[in-house]
Protein backbone atom coordinates (compact mmCIF):
# COMPACT_ATOMS: atom_id res chain seq x y z
CA UNK A 1 0.00 0.00 0.00
CA UNK A 2 1.16 3.51 -0.85
CA UNK A 3 -0.12 6.47 1.17
CA UNK A 4 -0.97 9.34 -1.18
CA UNK A 5 -2.89 11.54 1.27
CA UNK A 6 -3.23 11.90 5.04
CA UNK A 7 -5.48 14.56 6.54
CA UNK A 8 -6.24 15.41 10.16
CA UNK A 9 -10.02 15.33 10.60
CA UNK A 10 -10.90 15.72 14.28
CA UNK A 11 -9.89 15.41 17.93
CA UNK A 12 -12.69 13.96 20.05
CA UNK A 13 -13.03 13.75 23.86
CA UNK A 14 -15.33 10.72 23.68
CA UNK A 15 -16.76 8.10 21.34
CA UNK A 16 -20.04 9.98 20.86
CA UNK A 17 -18.15 12.99 19.48
CA UNK A 18 -16.08 10.96 17.00
CA UNK A 19 -16.67 11.51 13.27
CA UNK A 20 -19.70 9.71 11.85
CA UNK A 21 -18.37 7.37 9.19
CA UNK A 22 -18.51 3.78 7.99
CA UNK A 23 -14.94 3.79 6.68
CA UNK A 24 -12.64 1.21 8.33
CA UNK A 25 -10.55 2.45 11.24
CA UNK A 26 -7.19 1.31 12.62
CA UNK A 27 -6.30 2.36 16.15
CA UNK A 28 -2.80 2.96 17.49
CA UNK A 29 -2.31 2.86 21.25
CA UNK A 30 0.48 2.35 23.76
CA UNK A 31 1.98 3.52 27.01
CA UNK A 32 3.01 7.15 27.19
CA UNK A 33 6.38 7.89 25.58
CA UNK A 34 6.40 4.66 23.56
CA UNK A 35 6.99 6.58 20.31
CA UNK A 36 3.45 6.49 18.92
CA UNK A 37 3.41 9.89 17.24
CA UNK A 38 6.80 9.30 15.60
CA UNK A 39 5.62 5.93 14.30
CA UNK A 40 2.41 7.40 12.87
CA UNK A 41 4.42 10.11 11.11
CA UNK A 42 6.81 7.47 9.74
CA UNK A 43 3.98 5.29 8.44
CA UNK A 44 2.23 8.16 6.68
CA UNK A 45 5.40 9.89 5.51
CA UNK A 46 4.29 13.23 6.98
CA UNK A 47 6.63 14.46 9.71
CA UNK A 48 4.19 16.70 11.56
CA UNK A 49 0.93 14.78 11.08
CA UNK A 50 0.86 13.57 14.69
CA UNK A 51 2.34 15.96 17.23
CA UNK A 52 5.62 14.65 18.65
CA UNK A 53 6.33 15.81 22.19
CA UNK A 54 9.08 15.27 24.70
CA UNK A 55 6.39 15.34 27.37
CA UNK A 56 4.84 11.88 27.98
CA UNK A 57 1.05 11.74 27.96
CA UNK A 58 0.59 14.64 25.52
CA UNK A 59 -2.19 12.94 23.53
CA UNK A 60 -5.41 13.23 25.58
CA UNK A 61 -8.03 12.95 22.81
CA UNK A 62 -9.11 10.51 20.10
CA UNK A 63 -7.46 11.83 16.92
CA UNK A 64 -8.78 10.84 13.49
CA UNK A 65 -6.65 11.04 10.34
CA UNK A 66 -8.19 10.22 6.96
CA UNK A 67 -5.79 8.18 4.84
CA UNK A 68 -6.11 7.90 1.04
CA UNK A 69 -9.73 9.05 1.38
CA UNK A 70 -10.55 5.42 2.19
CA UNK A 71 -9.68 4.60 5.84
CA UNK A 72 -8.94 6.24 9.16
CA UNK A 73 -5.83 6.04 11.28
CA UNK A 74 -6.90 6.69 14.88
CA UNK A 75 -4.37 7.95 17.42
CA UNK A 76 -5.61 7.02 20.89
CA UNK A 77 -4.34 8.57 24.16
CA UNK A 78 -1.33 6.98 25.80
CA UNK A 79 -1.82 5.20 29.10
CA UNK A 80 0.24 4.55 32.20
CA UNK A 81 1.86 7.96 32.69
CA UNK A 82 2.64 8.22 36.42
CA UNK A 83 2.23 12.02 36.66
CA UNK A 84 -1.37 11.95 35.40
CA UNK A 85 -3.92 12.51 38.19
CA UNK A 86 -6.26 9.66 39.13
CA UNK A 87 -9.23 11.61 37.80
CA UNK A 88 -7.51 12.29 34.47
CA UNK A 89 -6.34 8.68 34.22
CA UNK A 90 -9.90 7.44 34.83
CA UNK A 91 -11.23 9.84 32.19
CA UNK A 92 -8.69 8.64 29.61
CA UNK A 93 -9.37 4.99 30.47
CA UNK A 94 -13.11 5.50 29.97
CA UNK A 95 -12.45 7.24 26.65
CA UNK A 96 -10.21 4.43 25.39
CA UNK A 97 -12.51 1.63 26.52
CA UNK A 98 -15.57 3.34 25.04
CA UNK A 99 -13.90 3.65 21.66
CA UNK A 100 -12.40 0.16 21.54
CA UNK A 101 -15.55 -1.59 22.75
CA UNK A 102 -18.20 0.27 20.77
CA UNK A 103 -16.65 1.65 17.58
CA UNK A 104 -18.32 -0.61 15.01
CA UNK A 105 -15.97 0.21 12.13
CA UNK A 106 -12.76 -0.48 14.10
CA UNK A 107 -10.99 -3.21 12.16
CA UNK A 108 -7.70 -3.64 14.01
CA UNK A 109 -5.78 -2.24 16.97
CA UNK A 110 -2.01 -1.80 16.96
CA UNK A 111 -0.57 -1.94 20.48
CA UNK A 112 2.86 -0.31 20.72
CA UNK A 113 5.49 -1.79 23.04
CA UNK A 114 8.95 -0.36 23.75
CA UNK A 115 11.31 -3.09 22.49
CA UNK A 116 14.02 -2.02 24.95
CA UNK A 117 12.12 -3.18 28.03
CA UNK A 118 11.22 -6.49 29.62
CA UNK A 119 7.49 -7.36 29.70
CA UNK A 120 5.57 -4.73 31.71
CA UNK A 121 2.48 -5.66 33.73
CA UNK A 122 0.49 -2.70 32.42
CA UNK A 123 1.02 -3.88 28.83
CA UNK A 124 0.22 -7.50 29.66
CA UNK A 125 -2.95 -6.46 31.49
CA UNK A 126 -4.07 -4.39 28.51
CA UNK A 127 -3.44 -7.31 26.15
CA UNK A 128 -5.51 -9.51 28.47
CA UNK A 129 -8.33 -6.95 28.34
CA UNK A 130 -8.19 -6.82 24.54
CA UNK A 131 -8.26 -10.60 24.37
CA UNK A 132 -11.20 -10.92 26.80
CA UNK A 133 -13.19 -8.44 24.75
CA UNK A 134 -12.26 -10.14 21.46
CA UNK A 135 -10.63 -7.02 20.04
CA UNK A 136 -8.12 -8.05 17.32
CA UNK A 137 -4.67 -6.60 17.90
CA UNK A 138 -1.12 -6.67 16.59
CA UNK A 139 1.93 -5.80 18.70
CA UNK A 140 4.31 -3.17 17.35
CA UNK A 141 7.66 -3.26 19.10
CA UNK A 142 9.06 0.28 18.78
CA UNK A 143 12.54 1.81 18.90
CA UNK A 144 14.27 -1.26 17.45
CA UNK A 145 17.16 0.99 16.39
CA UNK A 146 17.95 1.55 20.09
CA UNK A 147 18.87 -2.10 20.68
CA UNK A 148 21.30 -4.48 18.99
CA UNK A 149 20.08 -6.82 16.28
CA UNK A 150 20.97 -9.72 18.55
CA UNK A 151 18.24 -8.53 20.95
CA UNK A 152 15.55 -7.86 18.33
CA UNK A 153 13.72 -11.07 19.16
CA UNK A 154 14.51 -11.30 22.88
CA UNK A 155 11.79 -9.15 24.47
CA UNK A 156 9.12 -10.04 21.87
CA UNK A 157 9.82 -13.68 22.72
CA UNK A 158 9.37 -12.98 26.43
CA UNK A 159 6.03 -11.27 25.81
CA UNK A 160 4.83 -14.14 23.65
CA UNK A 161 5.91 -16.68 26.25
CA UNK A 162 4.08 -14.80 28.99
CA UNK A 163 0.91 -14.43 26.89
CA UNK A 164 0.89 -18.10 25.98
CA UNK A 165 1.32 -19.10 29.62
CA UNK A 166 -1.34 -16.76 31.03
CA UNK A 167 -3.85 -16.35 28.19
CA UNK A 168 -2.99 -19.03 25.61
CA UNK A 169 -2.73 -16.36 22.91
CA UNK A 170 0.09 -15.59 20.51
CA UNK A 171 -0.67 -12.28 18.77
CA UNK A 172 1.33 -11.34 15.68
CA UNK A 173 4.04 -8.75 16.14
CA UNK A 174 6.08 -6.37 14.00
CA UNK A 175 9.45 -4.89 14.92
CA UNK A 176 9.55 -1.16 14.13
CA UNK A 177 11.85 1.84 14.12
CA UNK A 178 10.68 5.34 13.26
CA UNK A 179 14.29 6.38 12.65
CA UNK A 180 15.08 3.56 10.22
CA UNK A 181 11.52 3.22 8.82
CA UNK A 182 11.55 -0.41 9.90
CA UNK A 183 8.17 -2.14 9.86
CA UNK A 184 6.37 0.39 7.65
CA UNK A 185 5.64 -2.00 4.80
CA UNK A 186 4.48 -4.75 7.17
CA UNK A 187 2.09 -2.43 9.02
CA UNK A 188 0.59 -1.07 5.82
CA UNK A 189 0.25 -4.61 4.44
CA UNK A 190 -1.76 -5.61 7.55
CA UNK A 191 -4.01 -2.58 7.09
CA UNK A 192 -4.47 -3.28 3.38
CA UNK A 193 -5.44 -6.88 4.10
CA UNK A 194 -7.96 -5.75 6.72
CA UNK A 195 -9.47 -3.15 4.39
CA UNK A 196 -9.93 -5.89 1.82
CA UNK A 197 -11.46 -8.14 4.47
CA UNK A 198 -8.70 -10.73 4.36
CA UNK A 199 -7.86 -10.67 8.08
Amino acid sequence: MQISSATFIASSPSLKICPVTDLPEFAFIGRSNVGKSSLINMITGIKALAKVSGTPGKTRLINHFLINESWFLVDLPGFGFAKTSKAESAKIETMIEGYLLRRDNLRLTFLLIDSRHMPQNIDLQFMAWLSRNQIPFILLFTKADKISKAHHTANPALYRKSLMASLSIDPPFILTSSEKKTGKEEILACIEDAVRGEM
